[in-house]
């Protein structure tokens, strides 16, 4: 079992603070959640624990390891982001799955019936819903111990979030997971821990009760 610890996480932005003293513990076999309003910073600490951004404060590690670098998360960290796709446009599917899966994972993603239609498609030719998904699979398939979703359900269509669901959850035994998306209903479903992300603190939740009283979903 591998773990990512994350803690002491603090980052401003012009004088406004986005995120204090933030904690987060996950491990491989688990999947975290995490909820909160947009600009909330959820983005930006999944930024800082891939290691894209700085934190004015920040003590990341993976088991023993203190993760200084980005290099320092190759093959230990994979990052979804929530709007700019990291696919070349001009490659064909087929090709990129290849260049960020084992081989084992490889043979896998190009027997999912989920993916099949696109295989021999372009970047550059899928949907936004299509590139999302793709996206999602290669990631939740590559060659890392944790994977950081950001938002890997938006512009996916309802039934295809469903499989989604599915699939990710299916390499929880092999994997720990960082979600976040808007579809609180399907993360409250996927995630073993859920946390509130919100007032720049991140809290762990219970359930939807605790989400109504600190005001992230309308009372009933």
């Amino acid at each position: 079992m591998n773990r990512l610890h994350i803690d002491s996480i603090t980052k401003s932005f012009s004088g406004r603070k986005i995120l204090q003293d933030v904690y987060l513990s996950c491990e491989t076999g688990k999947i975290a959640g995490i909820l909160g309003p947009s600009g909330g910073g959820k983005s930006t600490l999944l930024e800082i624990i891939f290691g894209t951004v700085k934190g004015d404060t920040q003590f990341i590690k993976f088991n023993d390891t203190i993760l200084k670098n980005i290099s320092d998360r190759k093959n230990k960290i994979a990052y979804l982001p929530q709007r700019s796709s990291f696919l070349p446009k001009e490659c064909k599917i087929r090709e990129l799955i290849s260049l960020f899966c084992t081989k084992e994972n490889e043979e896998k993603l190009y027997s999912l019936k989920m993916i099949i239609p696109f295989l021999d498609e372009t970047v550059r030719n899928l949907s936004g819903g299509e590139k999302k998904m793709v996206e999602t699979l290669i990631i939740t398939y590559s060659d890392s111990d944790f994977i950081l979703l950001d938002e890997p359900f938006s512009g996916v269509s309802p039934k295809s979030v469903d499989e989604l669901e599915i699939i990710i959850k299916s390499q929880t035994p092999y994997k720990g997971i960082v979600i976040t998306d808007h579809n609180y209903i399907t993360i409250l479903n996927m995630a073993d821990d859920m946390y509130l992300l919100a007032d720049t603190h991140l809290r762990k939740i219970k359930d939807i009760k605790e989400l109504q009283q600190f005001k992230y979903l309308p009372k009933s």
